[in-house]
């Protein structure tokens, strides 16, 4: 007959078979880590990237970021206040000289150049009216003057005869007086008759100068308004490629209004911007690399915008070869611009551990072993960093990125 199995042996069976499942579990955790610590510990070579330590020349260059921009952008804006009647084109057509792109509401513009038109000619006639009064007024004033010098050299004649009269007793003193008096008082007159006719002349000729500059104001005011008529039938300046249209039909566009912009997409240049802690570093004339992918493309800084917006100074950026397959309007760059030359200074191949003069931590090979090292680095360029101390030449550093390995001092290498 079966005996009955005490509970406390049980219990005890229980406990250890628990304690034993518990110590499997524990070592075979402690067996990863160690594992997993041996692997940390050592790297392999392929998944680095190795540089040796030599002596040449670095063009010290300043990185930005740039965009990629057609070489020519010209936008088009509404002249006038109007309303979009019709649009011609789409976005990414081609565009000749001359070519509608889109029709705005005209009538208004039109109707005021029609009435100015209106205005100029009623002007016109009435400067020719009021030349013809001038003229008559000052040739009758001229005429009058001929006469008066004629009625003046009659009083003179009669002066002469009553003097001569006097002179023989037949005639008397007081009447040679009153002829003498009346023909120096006609004299007087017609100085002063002449003196008005020159002063009207000069005030007639002033009046004809104003009118006519007035004249003129109002013909520069109407070609500017013809200009404005011109401009709004939106057509386009030049040969290139329409990259963007306002096709809202019945929208009303206010004057200056951006409606379309063309470009010359087969020839590009970049635009460049940069913090203006670095502004001193950028000057129309320096050497530039900018970088598209793994291709690179030289150029020229054009031109350097002279205030900071936003902490930012932004630059033009010529290329050399402005028409490469590798260009596409809005793809981001990298731009390296060169501002001096150190020679014959120690260097290593630049990459993602370098942020910039200072103090890093890098891993020199030695042997089989990757060895963490204290170095001071200088300035840069796209390919090199200066070496200040703490490498020598024909060293081998580790120039990829060893973040994850920040807290090892030491690592093996497996080929």
């Amino acid at each position: 007959m079966d005996r009955k199995i005490p509970k406390e042996v049980l219990q005890k069976e229980r406990r250890n078979k628990f304690l034993r499942t518990g110590a499997v579990v524990v070592a075979s955790i402690v067996v990863i880590i160690l594992i997993i610590s041996l692997l940390r510990d050592s790297i392999s070579l392929k998944n680095i990237q190795l540089s040796t330590v030599d002596n040449g020349t670095i063009e010290v260059s300043v990185s930005a970021s740039g965009k990629v921009v057609p070489a020519f952008e010209e936008i088009i804006n509404t002249p006038i206040e109007s309303r979009i009647v019709e649009v011609y084109k789409k976005a990414g057509d081609s565009v000749d000289v001359g070519t509608p792109l889109l029709k705005l509401d005209l009538q208004t513009i039109e109707n005021d150049y029609h009435k100015m038109l209106d205005e100029l000619k009623m002007r016109q006639y009435r400067m020719e009216q009021q030349h013809v009064i001038n003229s008559s007024a000052l040739s009758n004033m001229e005429m009058q003057l001929k006469v008066n010098d004629m009625q003046i050299d009659k009083m003179q004649v009669e002066l002469r005869n009553e003097r001569y009269l006097d002179s023989i007793g037949a005639g008397t003193t007081d009447r040679v007086r009153e002829v003498e008096l009346s023909y120096n008082v006609a004299k007087l007159e017609q100085e002063q008759s002449k003196k008005k006719f020159e002063n009207d002349k000069r005030v007639t000729e002033s009046e004809l100068r104003v009118q006519e500059l007035e004249l003129e104001i109002f013909r520069k005011s109407l070609a500017e308004t013809r200009r404005i008529l011109d401009d709004a039938q939106i057509l386009s300046p030049r040969k290139a490629t329409l990259t963007y249209i306002n096709n809202q039909v019945g929208v009303r566009v206010p004057q200056g209004t951006q409606v379309a912009i063309i470009s010359d997409l087969s020839h590009f240049r970049v635009d460049g911007e940069i913090a203006d802690s670095y502004g001193d570093r950028i000057a129309t004339g320096n050497k530039t690399v900018v970088r598209i992918g793994r291709d690179e493309l030289t150029g020229m800084v054009s031109s350097v915008t002279p205030l900071s917006k936003n902490g930012i100074i932004q630059f033009t950026v010529q290329l050399d070869d402005d028409d490469n397959a590798r260009l596409r309007s809005g793809l981001k760059t990298d731009v390296y611009v060169m501002n001096a030359i150190k020679q014959d200074v120690m260097r290593i191949a630049n990459g993602p551990y370098y942020s910039g003069q200072g103090s890093y931590e890098l891993f020199v090979m030695d042997g089989s072993t990757l060895v963490k090292r204290k170095v001071q680095l200088g300035e840069s360029n796209y390919e090199y960093v200066e070496v200040i101390s703490g490498l020598q030449p024909n060293d081998r550093v580790v120039v990829s990125d060893m973040s994850q390995y920040r807290n090892k001092s030491k690592l093996k290498v497996s080929e």
